[in-house]
């Protein structure tokens, strides 16, 4: 049976999401990220907002330049992550093979699904109806028979769309767009194919595999073989949490330390929230920057203790950053992960004698009441009063 893999991506997730439950904004360009006031960043913008040219990782000074009758909210992640699984719970009726990406965006393997569903076209359609159903939200579906294609043709028909790239469509549908929206091209990558005369991905197909390898590394061989529709990657379901992560990858790239910093503060928030909720704790504390030209460094520490706690987590990407990261390099992804995981129950550790343990416990007595607030009237009714001010002195994200 011909593979078949599926991309959904929902169309404005955060957005729709906070569209659909106040019908008043339905209609209005709505914001989430934060206040206007804030130094904080666009997380994500409804269609509305974008015509205005406001998207995902612009600066909220700069959103409200170009939307000044926009509607800002601050992000409530602890209803979008009860949406995704809602959403996942749904992919999960068609397929085990479910690769999320994001909370908003997931791969499925469709191939084996067929015999009890019918032909993938016909899942598709039924999973975007579902979704709109039970949801209340909409979804665009890209298929095809490998994941460079099947996200590349979710790209093609938004918001609410369906695409389908055959093999034997690669030519007519893939062939003739810009190099840009080939994966692993960034802007410089980008500017050295486009003065070599390489501007659409056909012509990218075409170049010279040794030539492609001699300026651009093994990178090169690999976007020659994606170009002329070659991808072996897998659908990779997660079978066990083995770390908590959070990444985001921003449509234009950011060179700005504080811009990212700040990313990295929601981010890492999000990760404690999650390893608390899930009765976990963790060891390890890694950053992932991923560059214009698709290479990625990953740096990590090892902290003293177990933790879920925010603070100190934090403190360890911000150590991270600033021995990793040269303020003004531009850089496309960004992401936060804890690792080496344990149940708080399994863990036994000697208290330091010099750690100040009625400050730890205060600590973890406010997470748990901040856990238990948010969970019953949503994710961001209560959170930490530095979010409201920007930056200090320190760099620390306030």
């Amino acid at each position: 049976m011909k593979p078949a893999i599926m991309h959904v991506d929902m169309d404005a997730f955060y957005a729709a999401i906070e569209q659909r439950d106040n019908p008043e904004l339905k209609g209005k360009p709505v914001i989430v990220g934060g206040t206007i006031e804030s130094r904080g960043v666009v997380s994500t913008a409804s269609y509305e907002a974008r015509k205005y040219g406001v998207h995902s990782a612009m600066a909220m000074t700069e959103a409200h330049r170009r939307c000044p009758d926009g509607v800002y909210l601050p992000v409530d992640m602890q209803k979008y992550r009860r949406v995704s699984r809602q959403l996942m719970e749904i992919f999960h009726r068609f397929t085990p093979d479910v690769e999320a990406i994001s909370l908003d965006e997931a791969f499925l393997d469709l191939t084996g699904s067929q015999k009890l569903f019918g032909p993938a076209e016909e899942i598709g359609m039924e999973i975007k109806r579902l979704i709109r159903e039970e949801l209340q939200l909409t979804a665009s579906v890209g298929l095809s028979y490998n994941k460079f294609l099947a996200k590349l043709a979710s790209d093609m028909d938004k918001p609410d769309g369906f695409y389908r790239i055959l093999p034997e469509e690669l030519e007519e549908k893939v062939w003739p767009l810009p190099i840009r929206r080939m994966m692993g091209v960034g802007g410089k990558t980008s500017q050295m194919l486009e003065q070599m005369g390489v501007t659409t991905i056909g012509q990218l197909a075409k170049v010279n595999t040794g030539l492609l390898e001699h300026l651009l590394g093994k990178q090169g061989v690999v976007m020659h073989q994606v170009a002329n529709g070659i991808d072996d990657r897998r659908v990779e379901p997660v079978r066990e949490s083995k770390s908590v992560g959070r990444e985001t990858t921003f449509p234009q790239d950011i060179c700005e330390q504080y811009l990212l910093e700040t990313i990295l503060f929601t981010l890492a928030d999000d990760v404690c929230h999650t390893l608390r909720i899930s009765g976990l704790k963790g060891k390890t504390v890694s950053i992932k920057i991923r560059y214009p030209d698709f290479r990625s460094i990953t740096r990590a520490v090892t902290l003293e203790q177990y933790t879920s706690s925010f603070e100190p987590v934090f403190a360890a990407v911000q150590d991270l950053m600033q021995h990793n990261y040269k303020d003004g390099t531009a850089v496309r992804l960004i992401g936060v992960t804890v690792s080496n995981l344990k149940k708080d129950d399994q863990i036994v550790e000697q208290q330091d004698l010099f750690q100040d343990a009625t400050a730890q416990n205060r600590q973890n007595e406010l997470n748990k009441v901040m856990d238990k607030i948010n969970g019953k009237y949503g994710g961001n009714t209560v959170h930490r009063a530095r979010k409201l001010t920007g930056w200090d002195k320190n760099r620390e994200l306030s």
